[in-house]
């Protein structure tokens, strides 16, 4: 007899096991994935290429846009690789890394948009103070905040994850990708530890954040609503209704994949629904700031222009 110690497999579902649709799907998500590389990327192209968007704004949108890029690119191309071989299983080391890049990524989304609320709470609420406050090195501290609580939330559930050892060599995730509520499902941990780790990832995650944006909206709300000028209310709702756009798709199809998962019983179903905030979301997001604000639109023009 020799001892062996065996790594665990991970195995996802598919989105169809029809075979004259997996060419769909395969075209579908590859066209989702470059259209979403492309507009983030032009998001970013316009926001260095011109000086008027040097500012706290535009340097957040800038970055969003690189963790959208992120995102995206942790769980479709694996998801496009999987579709082409017929063969979804992963491996131990394989899943712990692009677990590891989810959470890292879409709790540095969330943050992001909770910082971006922030600045739009001090740019209308303080006006005379808003250069002094978000200052460059104020902007970065608040940069590296979102990335040190993003490695908080990635190590909790690594003492989950970390226990599969001590289990089965086998796992079937219920999605098409290292999902981190799924992995917790199936770590080796009693019921009452699973929900305090649950309860810790999901303040971490939404709890904060959320806090943080309904705070800045409360203030900004009464802001206008003490502001006799409608021309500064109508300027006002402009600048926060692409972020309010983003925030609402973001939280809305979160909220819409936990409520699917949590009334239907079909595997299937939960992973489509995944899909809105881990591949829509993300895609529609540069499109959004795009289309709704004036400063992103002229200087896409300048940069056309030149090209042209």
């Amino acid at each position: 007899m020799q001892n062996a110690t065996s790594v665990p497999q991970f195995h996802f579902i598919q989105l169809s096991e029809d075979p004259d649709q997996q060419t769909v799907l395969f075209g579908l998500f590859l066209f989702m994935y470059i259209l979403a590389l492309f507009g983030n990327l032009l998001i970013i192209l316009t926001v260095s290429s011109d000086s008027h968007l040097h500012t706290p704004m535009y340097f957040f949108l800038s970055n969003l846009s690189m963790v959208d890029i992120g995102f995206i690119s942790t769980t479709v191309p694996r998801l496009i690789v999987d579709i082409q071989t017929h063969c979804p299983v992963i491996s131990y080391v394989g899943c712990l890394t692009q677990m590891s890049l989810f959470i890292i990524f879409a709790c540095m989304d969330s943050m992001l948009l909770a910082v971006m609320a922030y600045d739009r709470f001090v740019a209308i609420c303080h006006p005379l103070y808003y250069q002094i406050i978000m200052n460059p090195s104020h902007c970065g501290v608040l940069l590296l905040g979102s990335f040190i609580l993003s490695l908080v939330e990635l190590l909790l559930l690594y003492v989950a994850v970390l226990k599969f050892f001590n289990c089965e060599n086998f796992f079937e995730i219920s999605n098409f990708f290292c999902d981190p509520s799924e992995l917790l499902k199936l770590a080796c941990f009693d019921t009452f530890t699973k929900s305090i780790l649950k309860y810790c990832v999901g303040a971490l995650f939404g709890l904060l954040p959320v806090s943080g944006i309904i705070f800045s909206y409360f203030k900004i709300v009464s802001s206008i609503m003490g502001s006799s000028s409608s021309s500064g209310k109508h300027k006002t709702i402009s600048t926060c209704g692409s972020h309010l756009s983003i925030v609402c798709l973001f939280y809305g199809t979160g909220l819409g994949v936990y409520f699917s998962s949590s009334l239907s019983h079909s595997p299937r179903s939960n992973a489509v629904a995944s899909l809105m905030y881990t591949v829509v979301t993300p895609m529609l997001n540069p499109f959004i700031y795009s289309l709704r604000n004036k400063d992103i639109k002229t200087a896409l023009r300048k940069i056309l222009s030149r090209v042209f």
